[in-house]
């Protein structure tokens, strides 16, 4: 059985393993969890990082003296066990005052309010040596049509943004921005709902190359959309700054399963995709591996520190699985036939025209395109099937 070890980068949200249970029909099953608790059991189980949201490490409305006891607190604990913190976030959802969104709040005081506490979040997580900072704007939208203008929002959610690109640039900090899409819940519907929405977003900044994306498995199925395929969208366009993994069952609530709890078949595309997909076949994505997950209610503290061990343990099996799947002679064959090698062949020819190919008989004039009618497969069920059977353990 594989065992977790820090140069798998492997890292939890304090929020995740610290959830108490509380859901919208019942109060907390589990205490409070202590933060110098949780580093050092995060430590443990073979775990590099840990993040969160300003309010997860001291409460909403903390005194100056309250706050810094409670980083004060963290420091020692990171110091002592090696964790660091590799990204940083902030809480514009929890409080009263956020029901109408933060950045995007029809009142501008809040708005002001809500930039003031991100930057405040954003200096701790420069102190801290984070290096991105997501932003998840869970009440970023609205229930009715009439209750919000769309494009006066969004107008305010790239003011607020480039004023933090603006203030990390004049300030020579070391970090960047990745938006969290998620299509609704709380609001009834979010802005800037899945990674298509927040790459075209990003380009209308003053600086894009500082604002990135950080999909979450669960928040892409909710929107009924292919996980890994986003992903490699993100990939494509140079925008993975982040990646949120756990579990979902369909289109339903955000569950925040156990990463490989959900849909196996798009995890083990997903891994397949972070561990083989670079150009060469190398790591298509180096940063952190996070689980953004909730432990379920049902759970005692001991199913916490279960959970939380098998997000990394079904990650790396699913590694080992993929691993195999890519060395398979069969599976090598299997692409070929099915011409998967064959998309990254131009389809002009190097120094080729329009000129050319209007030109060319056998492009259209002489295409047989009638022997593809009851011939000509491309065999994906067979390569699927492959993929199953190394999933399973079947194969390698």
């Amino acid at each position: 059985m594989p065992t977790p070890t820090p140069a798998d980068k492997f890292s939890f949200g304090l929020w995740t393993i610290g959830y108490n249970g509380t859901d919208p029909f019942g109060g907390p099953t589990r205490a409070p969890l202590d933060v110098v608790h949780a580093v050092e059991k995060l430590a443990e189980l073979g775990a590099y990082g840990i993040t969160f949201h300003d309010d997860d490490l001291f409460a909403f409305g903390s005194t100056d003296a309250e706050r810094q006891t409670q980083i004060d607190r963290l420091k020692g604990a990171l110091a002592a066990t090696g964790l660091i913190v590799p990204m940083v976030t902030t809480n514009l959802f929890s409080a009263p005052v956020f029901k109408d969104g933060g950045f995007t709040s029809n009142d501008r005081d809040v708005r002001r309010f809500a930039m003031r506490k991100a930057m405040r979040q954003l200096e701790l997580g420069v102190e801290l040596g984070a290096k991105t900072f997501v932003m998840w704007g869970g009440r970023e939208g609205a229930e009715y049509d009439a209750a919000k203008d769309i494009r006066q929002a969004l107008e305010r959610y790239r003011e607020a943004v480039n004023v933090f690109g603006e203030y990390v640039t004049d300030k020579g900090y070391d970090i960047r921005f990745a938006i969290e899409p998620k299509p609704n819940e709380p609001r009834g519907d979010i802005l800037l709902p899945t990674v298509g929405h927040a790459i075209a977003f990003i380009e209308t900044l003053d600086r894009p190359e500082l604002f990135g994306v950080n999909p979450e498995v669960g928040h892409e199925q909710m929107a009924g959309l292919n996980f890994a395929a986003g992903i490699a969208q993100a990939l494509y366009q140079g925008k993975l700054f982040h990646i949120d993994l756990n579990g979902q069952r369909g289109i339903k609530y955000d569950q925040d399963l156990v990463f490989g709890h959900g849909d196996l078949y798009n995890a083990f595309a997903l891994v397949d995709l972070l561990e083989n997909g670079g150009p060469q076949g190398g790591p298509s994505y180096d940063g952190p591996r996070h689980f953004d997950y909730k432990p379920s209610r049902t759970e005692d503290e001991n199913g916490v520190w279960a959970s939380a061990e098998a997000n990394m343990r079904n990650y790396l099996l699913l590694k080992e699985r993929a691993a195999a799947f890519r060395a398979d002679p069969e599976v090598q064959e299997a692409l070929a036939a099915s011409r998967v090698p064959e998309l990254s062949v131009t389809t002009l020819a190097a120094g080729e025209t329009y000129d050319d190919l209007l030109a060319d008989r056998s492009a259209f004039e002489d295409f047989d395109h009638d022997a593809y009618y009851n011939g000509k497969g491309f065999g994906f069920v067979r390569l699927q099937q492959l993929a199953t059977e190394h999933l399973l353990g079947a194969r390698g």
